[in-house]
């Protein structure tokens, strides 16, 4: 009696979905560590708290996921048929009047679960956290500055510009402090006071000066300019906290509408966003076309637990180069719109040839006789004979 359908393709989706959460959880989290470790210099520079780092660098977390998702599928596919072939289980499925169209139904299932999550990370969620992650990472990086300087150490808030401070109070006093600008070329002034603090204006903050002088260097003559002050004033115009206003945005923090309809890019940035734009509707496609790949060592040719590891190693190889491919596919149609077709040729080529492959050749798909004796007798007993 043929097994009920969602049955099995419901306990083969099982087995899937295990070793591709396990892959996808392994490859997020190194993703993860790799990128967080960029990070690490805002807890040890800038003063950043553990829980403001650890929530920006898990807003990263959607970008990696979005890459990982097709090669954890794939892993997690080519494990469970793998298993299932061992563990004879595929054999028994066959054997029991299950076609290889049913059998790939599981993993094609999957993939379409997983390509539907892949759109929603790539088009709302990937675009939505990115923003927010590289917001909060220029406020960081321009906010964080007071927090930067340390007693006796040369600091560098920013580029083109050098702190030190031979002392600092508990209320945000600063002593002896020495302040070397070189943030517009072709100037360069040294500023140096007795007392000052860093406070927060309406510009963005500011230095705010007492007692000391300001040292001006003419780049053509040589010559040096001093004024003596009582109290001075140094805009810190780069740490101004409107600077998400005026940011461009990259194509990774856009949605999709904004990647095709830009409203705020120059025409040299036109096709590094549409490329984008195109990157993000074939991608969760590549869930497809690498399940498929991943059955095609089970699904042609003989069920046989032995001589699986070449045609494993090969579909891995297989894949790799798939993935690699359509990501280098990405970078050249940045700069050439003619590679914009060939991104949607390549996983559309990809996922139906191979199933057409697979369809075609399980045609030859049998079970070999020295698999269980129960097969080999029904086919040497005659109709109504023992």
């Amino acid at each position: 009696m043929k097994p009920h359908l969602p049955h099995y393709i419901r306990y083969i989706s099982a087995r899937i979905a295990g070793p591709m959460l396990l892959t996808c959880m392994t490859l997020t989290g190194v993703g993860w560590l790799m990128q967080s470790l960029q990070f690490i210099e805002y807890i040890v520079n800038r003063g950043l708290d553990v829980g403001t780092f650890f929530y920006l660098t898990g807003l990263i977390l959607p970008s990696i996921l979005w890459v990982i998702l097709p090669l954890s599928l794939f892993i997690g596919t080519l494990y469970a048929y793998h298993k299932l072939t061992t563990e004879s289980e595929l054999v028994i499925l066959s054997g029991a009047g299950i076609s290889v169209r049913d059998l790939m139904k599981p993993a094609l299932l999957f993939a379409g679960i997983v390509t539907l999550l892949s759109y929603l990370v790539g088009l709302y969620l990937m675009p939505a956290s990115y923003r927010e992650f590289k917001d909060m990472q220029a406020f960081i990086r321009n906010n964080y500055a007071s927090l930067l300087l340390q007693e006796g150490v040369f600091s560098s808030p920013t580029k083109g510009l050098t702190v030190y401070i031979r002392e600092r109070d508990d209320d945000g006093t600063l002593h002896g402090m020495l302040v070397h600008d070189s943030r517009e070329a072709g100037k360069t002034i040294t500023y140096m006071a007795e007392n000052g603090e860093l406070v927060q204006g309406a510009n963005g903050p500011h230095f705010l000066l007492e007692n000391g002088n300001r040292q001006e260097i003419d780049q053509k003559t040589g010559g040096l300019t001093l004024l003596d002050f009582d109290r001075y004033a140094l805009e810190l115009a780069l740490f101004s906290t409107d600077i998400n206003q005026h940011r461009w945005r990259e194509p990774q923090e856009r949605y999709l509408s904004e990647l095709f309809d830009p409203q705020d890019s120059e025409p040299r940035f036109l096709q590094r966003l549409r490329a984008e734009g195109h990157h993000r509707i074939t991608w969760p496609l590549f869930n497809i076309a690498l399940a498929v790949l991943a059955l095609v060592p089970f699904m042609t040719g003989q069920f046989s637990r032995r001589g699986q590891g070449k045609k494993v190693a090969g579909v891995a190889v297989l894949a790799l180069g798939l993935i690699i491919w359509g990501l280098t596919l990405t970078s050249m149609a940045t700069g050439n719109a003619l590679f914009v077709p060939v991104m949607y040729l390549t996983v559309m080529m990809s996922g139906g040839g191979i199933y057409y492959f697979v369809v075609r050749s399980s045609g030859s798909l049998r079970v070999r006789r020295k698999f269980p004796d129960i097969f080999g007798q029904l086919r040497r007993t005659p109709a109504g004979g023992a």
